[in-house]
């Protein structure tokens, strides 16, 4: 059986500590789990996490400026289980002020994305009950009711020739990673 590490956590270097650790403990409903000034990195960080067994699934650290120009994150993903949590984040996110958000449906999730306070990409997504080849995206109009997404986003998916359902695309990757 190969070894295959899976992603746990990601961490980033930020400007202002304070208001990122604001930004996704209020918005994102993260939960601080420890904070403090590094021993071997010259560094302050913030664990956080959302997750009762892992201690993190995000860590902010100080000196973004020290070593990059902009941010080289292409996405921190965040995932919830049901459109009326989309929503509900949407709202959250507009409520803290950020006003440019892009709802999108990738025919194999339902996601919105927007920047963080120092510009990183934040994607909060679902998974559907479908799977289309990546990428794939159309505008999402979340205003839809539940039953309204749905139908909209199998007749799109339909249209394409990689559509099938999840539990298909589920079954092929069990066989492909069992033969390797």
């Amino acid at each position: 059986m190969p070894i295959r590490p899976q992603l746990t956590h990601a961490g980033i270097y930020v400007e202002d500590i304070a208001k990122m650790r604001d930004f996704y403990v209020g918005v994102m409903g993260l939960i601080e789990t420890d904070s403090g000034h590094g021993f071997t990195f010259n560094n302050d960080f913030v664990f956080l996490s959302a997750n009762p067994t892992i201690h993190h699934q995000l860590i902010l650290a100080t000196g973004r400026g020290e070593r990059a120009q902009r941010s080289t994150v292409n996405q921190l993903s965040f995932k919830v289980s049901s459109l009326a949590e989309l929503r509900e984040m949407h709202r959250r996110v507009v409520d803290y002020g950020i006003t440019r958000i892009r709802p999108v449906s990738h025919g194999n999730a339902w996601s919105i994305y927007f920047d963080d306070p120092e510009g990183n990409t934040v994607e909060i997504y679902l998974d559907t009950p479908f799977h289309t080849a990546q990428p794939h995206a159309d505008k999402l109009d979340l205003s839809m009711s539940d039953e309204e997404i749905l139908r909209w986003t199998e007749s799109v998916c339909r249209d394409d020739p990689t559509f099938t359902k999840v539990e298909n695309w589920n079954a092929r990757m069990r066989d492909v990673l069992a033969a390797e």
